[in-house]
């Protein structure tokens, strides 16, 4: 996709018509596909009205559609690029997050790729090459099974991102491979508490070093927490998991070692 194309892209999620094309009904709360057209210039997201949220007693403060907007901010931020475009802006159902959909390979055809995803189940004795075990359960059926991901520096940028913004729900159904071969994060709305909810399935890092180049846009990230994203930020979520995200940033520096998840309830289930 060329800048303009991109230019384009985002100028139709901005202030294009938005119109819906079907509810996502695997969603916790109200989740709509729609396109967005300005221009003659069509793309495809997601819609998640404001109106639709079930209120979380443990994320009292302000609205997920504004903890997926900053964390979309964090991503850009750290030039990672994790979490697809992401705006609020008004809809058909009022305001809320809309965000661009990541197209995937088999998206339009009944062709899918082979071999395991990401993140993966498989039994244990049949791990595949290049891939680093999580935890060993049951399936439905009671056989030995392991929740595996792929050793791949994409998932670990995300396990660090997760990291940053203490996202307490990384499931394996929200790591989306696009045809661009990148490899996006979504689903953020329980993300940037101040207390430490982090719940991910990308344990396969803990207790590994944290590389250089990496923790150069860690670094980054802190230098901008000091200036205008704080601000931006601060329209969404609290000052004080502002104050929260800067000491977790601070930490990862101070320590640059992956944590373990020696925390209660640390993977989200459903897993996928």
């Amino acid at each position: 996709m060329t800048d303009s194309d991109e230019a384009s892209a985002r100028e139709a999620l901005r202030c294009g018509g938005l119109t819906l094309i079907g509810r996502i009904r695997s969603a916790s709360n109200a989740t709509f596909l729609c396109e967005a057209t300005r221009s003659g210039h069509t793309v495809h997201c997601v819609y998640k009205p404001v109106a639709g949220e079930q209120p979380l007693w443990d994320f009292p403060d302000g609205t997920l559609a504004g903890r997926e907007l900053g964390s979309y901010l964090v991503s850009s931020a750290l030039g990672w690029n994790i979490v697809p475009h992401t705006i609020i802006r008004d809809g058909p159902a009022g305001p809320g997050m809309v965000q661009r959909w990541v197209d995937q390979p088999g998206d339009s055809d009944d062709s899918k790729p082979t071999g395991p995803d990401l993140v993966d189940l498989c039994s244990p004795d049949s791990i595949p090459p290049g891939y680093l075990s999580v935890l060993q359960a049951y399936d439905y059926a009671g056989n030995d099974v392991m929740l595996v991901h792929a050793d791949d520096q994409r998932l670990r940028r995300m396990a660090i991102f997760d990291v940053i913004v203490n996202n307490a729900d990384r499931k394996g159904g929200h790591i989306l491979t696009g045809v661009d071969n990148r490899v996006y994060g979504v689903d953020h709305g329980v993300s940037l508490h101040v207390q430490d909810k982090l719940r991910t399935v990308l344990w396969g890092w803990a207790g590994k070093r944290i590389d250089d180049e990496t923790l150069e846009s860690v670094a980054a990230l802190g230098e901008q927490l000091t200036g205008p994203l704080a601000d931006e930020l601060r329209e969404h979520i609290t000052a004080a998991e502002v104050a929260a995200l800067r000491t977790r940033v601070r930490t990862l520096l101070r320590k640059p070692v992956m944590p373990g998840p020696d925390r209660h309830r640390p993977i989200p289930w459903p897993a996928f």
